[in-house]
Order: C-alpha cells, then sequence, then structure tokens
C-alpha cells in the first residue's frame, strides 16, 4: 500500500505518467489560486487532499479522528507565494508522513478497524485516500490545461 501511495502521491508515473507532487510544486501561487469557472482552484484541492492526509496521520499516532468533510474545503486564503509554498510544503511532509506510517504497519494493523467498526478497516481507508487522490489529480490536471 506504501507504494501505491508512493505512487499517486510523490514518487509515481505508472498509472498517470506524474503524481499530485510534481503537478504542485512548479505552480505559483497565482496559477494555484487562478478560479475556473466554478470549479475548486488546484489550491483547494491540494488543501482537501492535505486535510485528509493529516486528520488520517493523527489517528495512525493513536490521536482522536476529528476531520469532518463538511471542513475540507475551509482552505485560508493563498494570497502570496509564500502562503502556497507552505501548502506545498506541507502537502509533501504530510504525504511522506502518510507513506512512512502505512509502511510501518503490520497486516494485522491494516486488516483492523479504523477508529471504529463503521468506518471499515485501516486498509479500506487508505484505499479510499488513494482512489480520492486520483479522483482530484485528475481535476487538477484539466485545470492546468484551461490554465494555460
Amino acid at each position: 500500500m506504501s507504494n501505491r501511495l508512493k505512487e499517486i502521491l510523490t514518487e509515481g508515473k505508472w498509472v498517470l505518467g506524474t503524481n499530485f507532487k510534481e503537478q504542485i510544486v512548479n505552480l505559483n501561487w497565482k496559477q494555484a489560486t487562478q478560479k475556473v469557472e466554478d470549479y475548486n482552484t488546484i489550491a483547494d484541492l491540494t488543501f482537501h487532499i492535505d486535510y485528509y492526509l493529516d486528520g488520517m496521520i493523527k489517528v495512525f499516532k493513536g490521536g482522536t479522528l476529528d476531520i469532518r468533510d463538511k471542513f475540507s474545503f475551509d482552505s485560508p486564503p493563498i494570497t502570496s507565494e509564500q502562503d502556497w509554498k507552505n501548502l506545498v510544503n506541507k502537502f509533501c511532509f504530510d504525504s511522506e508522513e502518510f507513506i512512512e506510517l502505512v509502511y510501518k504497519m503490520s497486516d494485522k494493523e491494516i486488516m483492523s478497524d479504523f477508529v471504529d467498526k463503521q468506518y471499515g478497516t485501516y486498509y479500506r481507508n487508505i484505499d479510499v485516500m488513494i482512489e480520492h487522490t486520483y479522483y482530484h489529480l485528475g481535476q487538477i490536471l484539466l485545470l492546468k490545461k484551461r490554465i494555460k
């Protein structure tokens, strides 16, 4: 699973010929925040994926599940290049940490309940994170084409 996470988040090119990190690291803040019709911006989507990474990392480290879908697009405004770089750096750091935490999990841990039985297993939640990230990476690729 950690290899699948690397594929989509930081290193891969197998499925889409790119990964999330590669698509955001060289954007400037104006491109990242450029609105295309009524779609989310690239900055919005980056925050959104990182919101879930950060929330799951907290659970993996023994914390509580505090993330809520209704807050997953409540990103602070990006008003400068530094704001954007901070978000990109946080995304990259959280991605690496998430991958490492998954890598260190035993098969038993991965197949155990995620917080509560109603949320399924860790495996299912990690798999959904991969699917969710592919979905939004596809949106980013389309937004970048429209922006250019």
